[in-house]
């Protein structure tokens, strides 16, 4: 039987960690979030300072250098630091669920030993080349392309929207790419996908200039350009022509991840909306006191409770070795829209000041947009819960 998560009453050593995390997001993260956003300058110190305190590693077994703790315990950190800065959780959600995770769930072991300690101490990081120009919601639309030369596998292709695949710290990339053809239960031939771990600095592979994005300004987003990349036949990741079922697995887990991500900027947007309600005067007395304000904090609360308790459970069916697909879905769906929805209310309570980048909710007004679109659209989740019904 699942034991479920619940809100308010975690065991002492998942609480002992939100608190924990919690403290160091109010105290290193929240003085300077305001100053990188404005520069989309990469948090290369609070990157090392997490990676100090255990976050990059703590689903991963003490043997490779992590804490041996579990998804959940992730997903709890992410969400303290997605109430400040959105660009540092998602670092760290993609440096473990998309890049070092994939190692873990489908290396050989020495991948896991060569590769997992390099990825899960904060000096370096690991991409999920997955996403492409022409292949977003239809991951299956791969067009990279690798075929095997004298013991190499030679790969050409592109990959767009790549999370943490252009830093100073970058250790390696995960890109998917089609190895042949296999005859589809249909009988029609279809393209054989598979994983290939590239390194960073390989000859050929070369993140491509940053994206000017909208949000997320200090989180590290790149096009990718493979131009008869070289890596030894060893590097492929899992079994060939199971790449793109692999990928799958971790997109799963990754939605999970982005839910906790979600509840941590919709409870940011909770937090300093009640804070300026009750210091901003209109009329002579706090806006807070006036039912328009209050009533929409209100709502902006119980969105927070509604999607922190989805995650929670789709947390406890996951870690419990559980189907959770649908979980999943219908967490990330109402987190990234609570997300959204309480950063568009919170921007209204701060009136013209909620226009102003320096004041938190205009942050999370311009990032949290994109949790409505990355790891699954929220179509996807959508298409993803009917079918799991049957439809």
């Amino acid at each position: 039987m699942t034991t479920a998560f619940v809100p308010g009453m975690l065991p002492e050593e998942y609480e002992s960690l939100r608190r924990t995390v919690a403290a160091f997001t109010d105290e290193e993260v929240a003085p300077v979030s305001a100053e990188l956003d404005a520069r989309h300058e990469f948090p290369y110190e609070l990157v090392a300072k997490m990676g100090d305190m255990g976050l990059f590693g703590l689903p991963f077994p003490e043997e490779y250098g992590g804490m041996g703790g579990d998804y959940f315990a992730l997903c709890l950190a992410l969400e303290e630091i997605a109430r400040e800065n959105q660009s540092l959780a998602i670092t760290l959600e993609a440096g473990v669920s998309l890049g070092a995770m994939p190692i873990h769930l489908f290396g050989t072991e020495e991948q896991k030993r060569e590769l997992l300690p390099t990825v899960i101490d904060g000096r370096g990081l690991a991409a999920f080349g997955l996403t492409e120009p022409e292949a977003g919601s239809d991951a299956g639309g791969t067009k990279t392309r690798a075929r095997l030369e004298d013991g190499e596998w030679v790969i050409d292709g592109a990959k767009a929207f790549i999370t943490n695949s252009g830093t100073d710290i970058t250790r390696f990339v995960t890109a998917t790419a089609v190895t042949g053809t296999r005859t589809g239960r249909d009988g029609t031939q279809k393209p054989e996908i598979s994983t290939i771990i590239v390194p960073n600095g390989t000859p050929g592979f070369t993140p491509e200039p940053a994206y000017d994005k909208l949000g997320w300004n200090s989180s590290d987003t790149h096009p990718l350009t493979f131009d008869g990349v070289r890596v030894p036949e060893a590097n492929l990741l899992g079994e060939r022509g199971r790449g793109y079922a692999n990928f799958l697995r971790i997109l799963d887990e990754g939605r999970v991840a982005i839910a906790a991500l979600s509840v941590g900027a919709a409870q940011g947007c909770v937090d300093a909306s009640v804070k300026y309600a009750k210091e901003r005067k209109a009329f002579g007395k706090p806006i807070g006191d006036y039912q328009g304000v209050s009533f929409k904090i209100a709502r902006m609360e119980a969105r927070v409770a509604a999607a922190r308790a989805a995650y929670y459970a789709a947390a406890s069916k996951m870690v419990a070795g559980e189907p959770f697909k649908k979980e999943a879905s219908i967490a990330k769906l109402i987190a990234s829209d609570a997300a959204m929805d309480n950063a568009r209310d919170a921007t209204q309570v701060h009136g013209g000041y909620g226009f102003m980048n320096e004041y938190l909710v205009a942050r999370h007004y311009r990032d949290s947009k994109i949790l409505e679109i990355g790891e699954g659209t929220s179509e996807v989740q959508l298409m993803l819960i009917a079918r799991e019904l049957g439809l």
